[in-house]
């Protein structure tokens, strides 16, 4: 194992991370001694790879070009993890990014020399400052419901759907209130013998177009919640479900007949506290994600609230670690813009050390 050395070590390949190798290379960062990434995949795209293949482009919800590079021209029909990942190898050969895959980080600890240790699965690296970019999508959140055990049937999460074609001729009871699980919702509902969706709270379709207002709004209630060292909670908490002409499709068919979350799960379904029972081949939880930072946790970094105390994209406790692509920044616009702020703040970071030296 060797051990090599940068001034700043970003974790991650994805839009977030991106965008931060395309800022640190833009205001000076030598690949390599300036700064490297570290990406768990085996190939480019970030969690965009493995989404499923029946996501074509065209429903894909507000992707926004990487700094420097626009997308080419889109292809409505083309499987959205084809189109990203072709981008975004394209993206890292075009600014020459010093992406190192597939590595995959175990623990950051801190230095006695203030520096900060990456242990990796292979070689160590020790950094000056480091971005994390690693979202979510490699931590589904599964939720505990007395009985789940026991069930019988099959049950996945978003993370493991492939497309409807395993749900033929299956009773699917499809758990969550984002938008994967209207559109996940969808799908299955052409080929199974029935389906049911459960929510905790009833969902809120808004007609409103999503706009720059909505967009702020949504952003400044996680911003506040990231300050306060609560975690990031869900946009769709805030701005809502959109009411697309699939969803008027689906609420024609009935589709989207909500029932409210059930009480608990049998060996052939799921059971509600007045003794309504639905049977079940499958459940397929559509619960989100949460933030894939269990690498950082030797740092102490959590708040008393749960999350971690924010600053922007700087972390309040240590002021070496920004994350990107977490909280407020967590969308493809504000991944950009997290990218950019978290490289202006290590600049100025480490501006003073380096005029010691």
């Amino acid at each position: 194992m060797e051990t090599h050395s940068a001034d700043v070590v970003v974790i991650g390949a994805g839009q977030a991370g991106l965008s931060a190798g395309y800022h640190l290379r833009r205001t000076g960062f030598a690949p390599g001694s300036g700064f490297v990434i570290l990406d768990g995949d085996n190939g480019p795209g970030g969690a965009w790879q493995h989404r499923w293949p029946t996501l074509v482009f065209d429903r894909v919800h507000g992707f926004h070009d990487l700094p420097g590079l626009p997308l080419p021209p889109a292809e409505p029909q083309r499987p959205a993890a084809e189109q990203v990942s072709a981008y975004f190898a394209a993206y890292e050969r075009a600014f020459d990014l010093p992406v190192r895959r597939p590595v995959r980080v175990r623990a950051v600890h801190s230095r006695p020399d203030g520096r900060l240790d990456v242990q990796t699965d292979g070689d160590r690296w020790t950094a000056r400052a480091l971005i994390n970019a690693t979202g979510t999508w490699t931590r589904p959140f599964w939720p505990y419901y007395p009985g789940r055990s026991s069930f019988r049937g099959r049950q996945l999460h978003t993370a493991d759907y492939r497309g409807p074609a395993e749900f033929v001729g299956l009773r699917v009871v499809v758990v969550g209130g984002g938008t994967s699980a209207v559109q996940l919702l969808g799908e299955v509902s052409t080929v199974a013998a029935s389906t049911t969706w459960v929510t905790r709270r009833p969902p809120e379709f808004k007609d409103a177009k999503f706009g720059p207002e909505l967009g702020r709004a949504a952003v400044s209630r996680v911003d506040e919640a990231v300050r306060a060292g609560r975690p990031p909670g869900s946009v769709v908490g805030v701005t809502g479900l959109p009411v697309t002409p699939e969803v008027r499709r689906l609420r024609e068919r009935g589709v989207l007949d909500r029932l409210p979350m059930f009480d608990r799960i049998t060996p052939d379904g799921v059971v509600w506290a007045d003794g309504r029972f639905v049977a079940a081949d499958v459940i397929l939880w559509c619960t989100g994600f949460r933030a894939a930072i269990d690498h950082l946790a030797p740092l102490g970094l959590r708040a008393p609230g749960g999350g971690i105390t924010m600053d922007g994209t700087r972390v309040v406790a240590d002021g070496r670690i920004h994350l990107v692509g977490y909280g407020p920044s967590a969308s493809t616009i504000g991944a950009n813009r997290a990218g950019r702020a978290a490289v202006n703040e290590i600049r100025a970071w480490l501006a003073p050390a380096a005029a010691l030296d």
